[in-house]
């Protein structure tokens, strides 16, 4: 496993981070269907033992659930590991409804409750989930900074944000990192954003580089028809036509390029994301731990100039 530094911090982060989005079950209006708390915290540890030394998390996977799951799998080792997690999306009892809040007093109450979750007593880095409501965008990130000198945090993150939402943040607190969708298949910050992280020295999390799963090679038209309808997945563009069967042709050109490479598509996937310099770390989730272990193994390769440009030629049908 490779390690880079984030950003401006002195934190050497694996270079494949745990996702645990689907830890927090089906049960929610973003959930990726059921899932076992036993073979989630089995990921975890399998995790570990990979050397994945941080775990990126939300208040919102599972309204909570997520991060009680990590809090109990991390117990006896929370000091080898950075723990990440998010603000900004709240909810009330059992609603199944989401509200957005970046207010001061909103934040004090989730990293509160986030803490007690976790069963930690500083977080590692926090993260603004959503941009939302962007006017509150200047008192959340402002909050974050406060909880950064009370000590209940150690760096301060973002996720989501444009450009200019990005300067905004920076002009009152420098960011540690911003969390932003990147894969073959979404390259939206490429021509902006990656280079502004890099001048600035805010290191880049990459969620979602195997795009929900679609570059896993697991998925058929068939299959994605037969996805429970409580896996959020069945809503999303990527995994309706026209764009699904696009993406399938694309899935298989890049097998071939994995073949001839003796890796797995993940892991092609996941190594295309971390050419570039200025990323940190991919996020992966994980479900069960053969999931992690096939992963985990990205973090140790590296692509010839020769096969991005054969990836390059594969993406081009889009």
């Amino acid at each position: 496993m490779q390690y880079r530094k984030l950003g401006y911090t002195e934190l050497e982060l694996s270079t494949i981070g745990l996702g645990t989005w689907a830890m927090g079950g089906g049960d929610w209006n973003f959930g990726w269907g059921p899932q076992e708390d036993k073979a989630s915290e089995d990921a975890i540890r399998a995790a570990i033992d990979q050397g994945i030394n941080w775990i990126d998390t939300a208040a919102i996977y599972g309204h909570g659930h997520s991060e009680t799951v990590v809090g109990k799998a991390i117990k006896e080792i929370r000091n080898s590991l950075f723990i990440a997690t998010k603000c900004g999306r709240v909810w009330e009892g059992d609603s199944r409804d989401i509200g957005k809040s970046l207010k001061a007093d909103s934040i004090r109450k989730e990293v509160e409750a986030s803490l007690q979750r976790l069963q930690i007593e500083v977080i590692d880095l926090y993260q603004i989930h959503w941009p939302e409501p962007d006017q509150e965008i200047e008192e959340g990130w402002a909050t974050v900074s406060e909880l950064i000198k009370e000590g209940k945090v150690r760096y301060g993150g973002v996720s989501n944000f444009n450009l200019a939402q990005l300067k905004r943040a920076q002009a009152i607190h420098p960011i540690a990192s911003l969390q932003p969708p990147y894969s073959m298949l979404r390259r939206e910050i490429e021509e902006e954003i990656i280079p502004y992280c890099g001048e600035n020295q805010i290191g880049i999390l990459a969620y979602s580089p195997m795009q929900a799963g679609l570059l896993t090679g697991k998925f058929s038209a068939d299959r994605v028809a037969q996805m429970p309808q409580t896996d959020w997945r069945t809503k999303h563009p990527f995994f309706r036509e026209p764009q699904l069967s696009v993406h399938l042709k694309i899935v298989e050109g890049l097998k071939n390029i994995a073949e001839q490479k003796g890796i797995s598509l993940p892991q092609l996937a996941l190594a295309w994301v971390l050419r570039k310099k200025e990323m940190t770390s991919a996020i992966v989730g994980a479900r069960k731990p053969s999931q992690i272990i096939e992963t985990a193994k990205a973090g140790d390769i590296i692509l010839t100039s020769e096969e991005i440009n054969q990836v390059e030629e594969v993406l081009a049908i889009r």
